[in-house]
């Protein structure tokens, strides 16, 4: 059992996360234990998941694989939507991607499994080099002609017509179209050695943070606005809906079937290590 230590946890300053969290972070769920909050971008928590470093995090669902040993799946509180997936943005409309270079946000996100499994469905012949870029640099590098075409995630699926750019094709239309579920983004892990009843209790404050923050949205807005200052709220509160929804109270059995298709397609295509069966089962 966990020594009574605030729990250290890191997770995005992005709306969803902080609109999740709000309720717990500022020890407003009763009977939760105290968390010890730092903020990361997802592409530093899957770095420190695969170091073992703290003991919850909130990580891309791509990194599983490598991560499963040491942290379990929390059952709540993580992102799967629909209609959220990545897109892949080109300067022209109707580029063809074959032989070309595409900037990319992390090579261990869902986003990057999801552009591969469609390139390898749709495209004739493979692209050329794919380059990761900050988050924040994709949209800029494809209107100045850097890279012939961006993946990019979240905002970005408001906001790209400002930059003059066409959307090629949507990867969660495609993922959504060819499985019928849920695209997995983001997942909350926690240390396995924390023992099964601490892990149940972090699920059961993950639950009730998310329904308070349903039941009451003006809470979290300080917490949220703070941290995504560069966001506009209309913005923010369009995150919030397509990203925090039924599946972050319960990842439930569309959701477990979401992240179990994703992994053992892009085992099948050789992205990410096979995972054995129980791997994704709470203990």
């Amino acid at each position: 059992m966990h020594n009574g230590e605030p729990l250290r946890i890191a997770y995005s300053p992005c709306p969803n996360d902080t609109f999740v969290f709000d309720a717990w972070a500022h020890g407003r769920v009763p009977g939760a234990p105290a968390l010890d909050v730092t903020f990361a971008d997802i592409d530093l928590t899957n770095g420190m998941a695969e170091r073992g470093e703290l003991d919850v995090l909130k990580v891309s669902y791509a990194v599983l694989p490598w991560v499963l040993d040491a942290y379990a799946l929390l059952p709540c509180g993580g992102a799967l939507g629909r209609g959220c997936g990545p897109l892949v943005l080109t300067r022209e409309p109707g580029t063809d991607l074959g032989g070309k270079t595409v900037a990319v946000p992390s090579e261990r996100s869902t986003a990057y499994l999801l552009f591969r499994l469609w390139a390898a469905d749709v495209l004739a012949e493979p692209v050329g080099e794919v380059v990761v870029l900050p988050f924040h640099e994709i949209m800029p590098a494809v209107r100045d002609g850097r890279v012939d075409a961006g993946l990019v995630i979240h905002e970005a699926r408001f906001t790209y017509q400002d930059y003059g750019l066409h959307k090629l094709a949507d990867m969660g239309e495609h993922w959504e179209t060819t499985t019928g579920l849920p695209i997995p983004l983001g997942a909350i892990i926690a240390k396995r050695a924390l023992g099964a009843e601490t892990l149940h209790a972090l699920a059961e404050a993950a639950r009730a943070s998310v329904r308070m923050a349903w039941d009451d949205p003006e809470a979290s807005r300080p917490y949220v606005r703070a941290h995504a200052q560069e966001l506009d709220p209309a913005v923010a509160d369009q995150h919030i809906g397509l990203y925090v929804n039924e599946f972050t109270a319960e990842l439930g059995e569309d959701g477990y079937a979401a992240v179990r298709g994703l992994l053992t397609r892009a085992a099948a295509e050789g992205l990410v290590p096979a995972i054995a069966p129980e791997a994704l089962a709470f203990p």
